[in-house]
């Protein structure tokens, strides 16, 4: 159910980047402008992870989520009436703020319904519904557009998340709430979690920390969790990550029709192949982590071994702004991509892992998703305008996105140091 509400979410939120193309010539935007527009989302969206994650923590995320998929859905629809550059603006950035209780009540929700060992594919799982998004949106958005224009495709966007949101609410509970679990299932959870958190804590070094005396905590404070050097290192190893992934959100598809010549038809049949290989490089990530883990390795081993491999491979973006031809340039993409997704494969695991509390779950989430969704602001803003400075050309936005690619390695690699609950001897 999350991998579905992520896939609409990313519909949502990407439907933007393939309308762009058309939406130019009827609203005469710039490639600043349209730069502009494309982070909007994303400045509203970063700012409201704080509070977001805080929220999941206090409220649960089954209604937060279910309220916030009709409430994006709504604004996804009024981006089809928008008639100028401001009203525009004003609605993505309602979009992102309306959009911001969903990742970290996802990632609680992979707290509460999954195991330790089995959080890393978990969370792959329901992270690859972005690319799902992403992926299904090209075609879909792409074929609405052809029959009702760019305004009928954010009206179509908006009716499958309001259907979704009357689903959601209506089927999804908690472990402790739902009907059919069992009391050895939810068992089965909860001791699986204290022998993971102490097989983990005793793999590579001792802790003071008893196992499963997280659970027995009051929650640290929002603030207090800054003072920690692994929160500071999930923010701005997500931004770099994030920053890179951002350009297939927003300016794969324009790069796609300018830089690369594709017609409607060709935008929308070879832009999805990218975000489809993506998914099953994700799920082998978590399915690694997972692996690992059962063998005996730590958890700060088996989620960084995606993190830095994954983002030093990223880099091969680089070469995408030279390749002779359009087809060289979409696998050297798609290799990029499916690297950017191995490496988020732990990405939402790592909240679990590094809260000091369970309460504290969604708020480092929050926290996280800020850095990721500043760098969704950032990046788009920062493409077009190095595209309006090179006459268009893609070669040195791709090569700064590079540069990023391998700064994120080396931050999961060197600044965030070991993936253990906050507090934790060390």
């Amino acid at each position: 159910m999350v991998f579905a509400g992520t896939a609409v979410n990313y519909l949502d939120r990407a439907n933007l980047s393939i309308a762009l193309p058309y939406m130019k010539d009827d609203l005469h935007l710039s490639g600043t402008a349209s730069g502009l527009l494309l982070g909007a989302f994303s400045l509203t969206y970063a700012l409201m992870q704080f509070p977001a994650g805080w929220l999941v923590d206090k409220l649960g995320p089954r209604r937060l989520y279910g309220y916030a998929l009709i409430a994006w859905s709504i604004a996804t629809m009024l981006v089809g009436a928008a008639t100028g550059l401001l009203v525009l603006v004003l609605l993505r950035m309602l979009l992102g703020v309306a959009e911001s209780p969903a990742y970290p009540s996802s990632a609680k929700i992979v707290s509460r319904w999954f195991p330790v060992r089995e959080r890393g594919i978990a969370a792959s799982i329901f992270d690859s519904g972005a690319r799902m998004g992403s992926a299904v949106s090209l075609p879909l958005i792409t074929g609405v557009i052809a029959w009702l224009g760019w305004r009928g495709a954010f009206v179509a966007a908006g009716v499958v998340g309001l259907v979704f949101g009357v689903f959601w609410l209506r089927f999804y509970r908690d472990p402790e709430d739902h009907p059919k679990l069992s009391a050895e299932e939810l068992a089965y959870i909860q001791a699986d979690n204290k022998a993971a958190e102490k097989t983990d804590s005793h793999a590579e070094e001792k802790t003071d920390e008893p196992a499963g005396s997280r659970d027995a905590r009051e929650p640290e404070s929002w603030i207090a969790l800054f003072r920690h050097r692994a929160t500071w290192g999930m923010m701005l190893g997500f931004f770099c990550l994030s920053f890179v992934l951002y350009f297939f959100i927003t300016w794969f598809p324009s790069y796609l029709v300018d830089e690369r010549g594709f017609d409607l038809l060709k935008l929308g049949f070879y832009g999805m192949i990218p975000a489809l290989v993506a998914m099953p490089a994700e799920w082998l990530g978590g399915l690694l982590q997972g692996r690992l883990i059962a063998r005996g390795r730590s958890v700060n081993f088996a989620r960084k071994v995606p993190l830095v491999s994954g983002l030093l491979l990223a880099s091969v973006i680089v070469f995408a702004g030279s390749a002779p031809n359009a087809a060289t340039a979409l696998v050297l993409l798609t290799v990029s991509y499916s690297a950017l997704t191995f490496a988020a494969s732990s990405l939402w695991a790592m909240p679990s892992d590094i809260a000091p509390t369970p309460g504290n779950v969604a708020s480092l989430a929050g926290i996280q998703g800020f850095g990721s969704n500043f760098a969704g602001f950032l990046s788009p803003i920062v493409v077009g305008a190095l595209l309006d400075a090179g006459d268009g050309s893609y070669g040195v936005p791709l090569t700064v996105a590079g540069a990023v690619s391998i700064a994120g390695a080396l931050v999961y690699g060197l600044v965030l140091g070991r993936i253990q609950p906050l507090g934790s001897a060390r």
